[in-house]
């Protein structure tokens, strides 16, 4: 696969595709175990944000709010806003008005909602793993991408004041370069940002410490806020911002190119944590796609032991259980930003980190490619039986270099999973619904957190899928693909209906069309 057909880097959970089986018709969708699903779950005003590509292949990226109104008989979409950036195919459509329509959600959780605007509709594809959250994919023939669902509270600006770390990816004024930043910022009561710092990986080329300014204002009534990041180096980058609540905010850039979106999260109370982490990092080097998961020991200041990891570049496996350290240099107190030189790690040798409430945010910057990532303490170290679980999947076939989107929905047995799973192939348009999804599980021994799970090449389209998984709580499992028909990373998260259930992140995600800096390239 040419680097072209590589990835820029969006803040998503990546790839478990064609975990589908081939069998007739279309299987019914079956309660999770903990509970059953209905419309009256969706109720109340979510923010959604969704990235992928267009049908021509272009990167592009969505964020937005929606009202449902919970109805069992009658459920309607009755209001919502919408960010499209997509630099290719318009540039970008700010705070469009989302006209009113109808919404399902089956007895597994998954569901469909079609958002029409002024600009064309956008049908989503999601799964419930709980009232207040969900996994989301676009489900249509004009783009494919993956993102998250999430019940907003409503807050004030004064609640905003803290201090917030950032992952945010896209694509750089090309519009086919592959760039990523990470930050950290506080802000006084108004929304100012009173001290910052910022490292960029544009294409590989990388920018580190930059100081950063700018403010973070909360929009009125339906209309989303705005936020502005400025550096010396990258001059002001602009962005409409969508709050979940005081913790987590949604970022999606104005500007038609750079065009950049991701989350950014406070840092109250949040450090490194002591002990084992398990993280996914996705991304671009000289061969083309790539990913990495595993699992490391933490000191709790940057500097980690007995890492193991499994990866994935381009179609070459390294399933084996690398190991690799990590050392910390200095790299500021702003943020609790951190520098890490990596050995024996791939296929980076340095990343900055930051902790945040939504896990320890890693960009690298090591000049050799451009991989983002996240890392999260790990809390258990297995999966459990008779349990729901929402999947939410994105990445890149290696054969044609084409990002595939999955949204699904499995229970387990003691060894094996079970459920439905739909899948957007693009920039094909093809849109598959209802397939089923069936493999079993192995965990390692002793248990690490680490595992397998494989299905079978009767039950799928492209042989035998096989998946490493890291378990990082009872709610969240991170996994990295195991074969060589697609670049991957993925995660599972635990269903609990009416609330509660798992607070997935976007991870790490692969996205076709964007590549290195050329000069990069030809170094390699």
């Amino acid at each position: 696969m040419s680097v072209r057909n590589g990835i820029a880097l969006l803040l998503a959970l990546s790839t478990l595709s064609l975990l589908v089986g081939c069998g007739s018709g279309s299987p019914t969708a079956v309660a999770p175990p903990t509970g059953g699903f209905s419309t009256t779950n969706l109720s109340g005003t979510y923010v959604f944000s969704v990235s992928g590509v267009d049908s021509a292949g272009n990167f592009f990226t969505a964020a937005g709010s929606l009202t449902a109104n919970g109805s069992s008989s009658s459920p309607q979409i009755t209001a919502g806003t919408l960010d499209l950036n997509d630099p290719e195919n318009g540039g970008d459509f700010p705070g469009l008005t989302v006209g009113s329509g109808p919404y399902s959600v089956t007895p597994d959780g998954r569901g469909t909602a079609s958002l029409s605007t002024s600009q064309g509709t956008i049908k989503l594809d999601f799964v419930l793993t709980s009232s207040s959250h969900g996994l989301v994919t676009r489900f249509d023939n004009g783009g494919t991408g993956s993102g998250t669902l999430d019940l907003q509270t409503t807050i004030t600006q004064s609640q905003l004041a803290g201090s917030y770390a950032f992952t945010l990816a896209g694509v750089d004024t090309t519009d086919t370069t592959a760039y990523a930043t990470a930050g950290a910022f506080t802000l006084d009561q108004n929304g100012n940002v009173i001290t910052g710092v910022q490292d960029f990986n544009d294409g590989g080329f990388t920018y580190t410490a930059l100081p950063v300014s700018g403010s973070v204002v909360l929009g009125t009534g339906s209309a989303p806020g705005t936020a502005t990041l400025t550096t010396e180096t990258f001059g002001t980058l602009t962005f409409d911002v969508y709050a979940i609540d005081n913790t987590h905010l949604k970022f999606v850039e104005t500007d038609i190119a750079p065009a950049l979106s991701g989350d950014v999260f406070t840092q109250t109370g949040a450090s490194i944590p002591t002990g084992p982490m398990v993280f996914t990092v996705a991304g671009l080097d000289s061969s083309g796609t790539v990913a990495a998961g595993g699992l490391m020991t933490s000191d709790g200041t940057g500097n980690f032991t007995g890492g193991l990891e499994d990866v994935n570049d381009d179609g070459n496996l390294s399933p084996a259980q690398l190991l690799f350290t990590g050392t910390a240099a200095a790299g500021g107190s702003i943020g609790g930003r951190v520098i890490v030189n990596l050995s024996g790690f791939d296929p980076a040798i340095q990343y900055v980190i930051y902790p945040s409430s939504g896990g320890v945010l890693m960009l690298e910057t090591d000049g050799l490619a451009i991989t983002t990532g996240a890392a999260f303490a790990q809390t258990s170290t297995s999966i459990s039986a008779s349990q729901g679980y929402g999947l939410n999947l994105t990445g890149t076939n290696i054969a044609d270099g084409v990002e595939v989107d999955d949204i699904a929905e499995f229970s387990t047995t003691s060894s094996g999973i079970s459920g439905i799973i739909d899948e957007n192939y693009e920039p094909s348009g093809a849109t598959n619904s209802d397939r089923t999804l069936t493999g079993t599980y192995t965990p390692d021994s002793p248990a690490t957190g680490r595992g397998s799970i494989v299905v079978p090449s009767v039950n799928t389209l492209n042989g035998v899928l096989d998946l490493e998984y890291y378990v990082v709580s009872s709610s969240t499992i991170l996994v990295v693909e195991g074969d060589n028909t697609q670049v991957a990373t993925g995660s599972f998260g635990l269903q609990n209906a009416p609330s509660g259930g798992a607070a997935l992140l976007h991870v790490a995600a692969s996205r076709p069309g964007a590549r290195l800096h050329g000069a990069l390239r030809k170094q390699k």
